[in-house]
């Protein structure tokens, strides 16, 4: 148990690398991963059969996967139909992303405070997630980037961020980067009706996505960032962290363990990877 809530206690599980694995790249140690999971703010397990294989995979190469739970913002809460639903629901949309961010730092300041007994190093941490984690995962990048670090070690920032479909939500206009707060990693399905690969938003409020952050981003001149597109595929990509393993090692041993200023911008194509979570925003809310 890593936070006690008014409504909840949450818990992490700590998956070490396999024995005889390579636990370091080029004399440096791997970072540890922490993962926040799917399930529209409404449901979703750290640990969940689903993502057991992804887990295998980073302890098979040297990597400590940490996951963890968050509070639910969304569950019995009612979103109306369509995109009208979907933006007056807005605010409560924001809350929750606000409220996994505040657990995933809770979730830093543990590991830090018991790194000793834990054997794990607190500035050493990768932040991932898919869908709703994934906009977790980059609010919490977004947050750091603007100062906002309550609750953090002194000093603390990810040594990087993958973000499986994910976005930021924001209730006060288009979010705004001067600086990257870490190398970051997306992968988005240009045709994903859950999380908007460019943006959903109105007076203000709403989503802004893979695509949109990435022009921004472009047009500021950050060089330290990945951005993965694939063509006509949905959600589906928010599942696919065991079948971009490569894409994904890339990453972590480039860009965040050798400090590479490495900028990827690629339109995938490719009809063999699995579609199963073709999913909307009224089929997560039961519209």
């Amino acid at each position: 148990m890593f936070a006690q809530r008014d409504t909840c206690n949450l818990y992490m599980d700590i998956f070490r690398p396999s024995e005889g694995s390579e636990t370091t790249f080029q004399g440096n140690p791997k970072p540890a991963v922490i993962f926040v999971f799917g399930g529209g703010f409404i449901m979703g397990e750290r640990s969940h059969s689903w993502y057991r294989p992804w887990y295998q995979i980073l302890n098979d190469n040297g990597y400590t996967v940490i996951t963890i739970d968050y509070r639910l913002g969304m569950k019995d809460y009612k979103v109306g139909k369509g995109l009208s639903g979907t933006l007056k629901a807005s605010d409560r949309f924001h809350l929750s992303q606000q409220v996994g961010v505040e657990d995933v730092f809770s979730a830093v300041s543990f590991l830090a405070e018991n790194k000793d007994s834990l054997g794990i190093d607190p500035y050493n941490l990768v932040l991932s997630g898919c869908s709703a984690g994934a906009i977790i995962s980059l609010a919490c990048g977004y947050d750091i980037a603007r100062g906002r670090t309550q609750g953090l070690p002194e000093g603390f920032n990810f040594k990087g961020i993958m973000s499986f479909a994910g976005a930021i939500i924001s209730t006060s206009g288009a979010p705004k980067f001067d600086s990257l707060p870490c190398p970051i990693l997306l992968l988005h399905g240009t045709a994903d009706k859950a999380v908007a690969y460019n943006s959903l938003a109105f007076m203000g409020k709403g989503l802004w996505g893979s695509n949109y952050l990435s022009r921004k981003w472009d047009q500021k001149g950050f060089d330290n960032y990945c951005i993965y597109r694939f063509t006509d595929i949905g959600h589906d990509v928010a599942v696919y962290m065991e079948n971009l393993w490569d894409v994904e090692k890339e990453f972590l041993e480039k860009n965040v363990i050798l400090g590479a200023h490495r900028h990827v911008d690629a339109t995938i194509e490719d009809h063999s990877l699995p579609r199963r979570l073709d999913v909307s925003v009224d089929d997560i809310y039961k519209n």
